[in-house]
């Protein structure tokens, strides 16, 4: 995966994480693995925490379609596929 889709994708999922007020400790986590991420260039923490927000933004749109688009759902995986 391309490091601007990377970076795009994770950005993304940070702020719906934030608008749905979803799991803060994820939220942290993600963000803090994105900015090691930008210092090293080892995409593994991101990889982890992003299949992490993966699930649990699933289960938001499950439970209401419209409030988690299917392109970021569609991004994440891509994101995990490409690792």
């Amino acid at each position: 995966m391309a490091i601007k889709n990377l970076e795009k994708t994770v950005l993304s999922t940070l702020e719906k994480l934030d608008k749905l007020k979803l799991d803060e400790k994820l939220h942290a986590e993600l963000s803090w693995c994105y900015r090691s991420y930008e210092y090293d260039q080892n995409p593994v923490g991101v990889i982890a925490k992003s299949s992490e927000a993966l699930e649990l933004l699933k289960a938001k749109r499950e439970e209401s379609p419209r409030a988690v688009s299917k392109k970021l759902i569609e991004d994440i995986e891509k994101l995990i596929a490409g690792a």
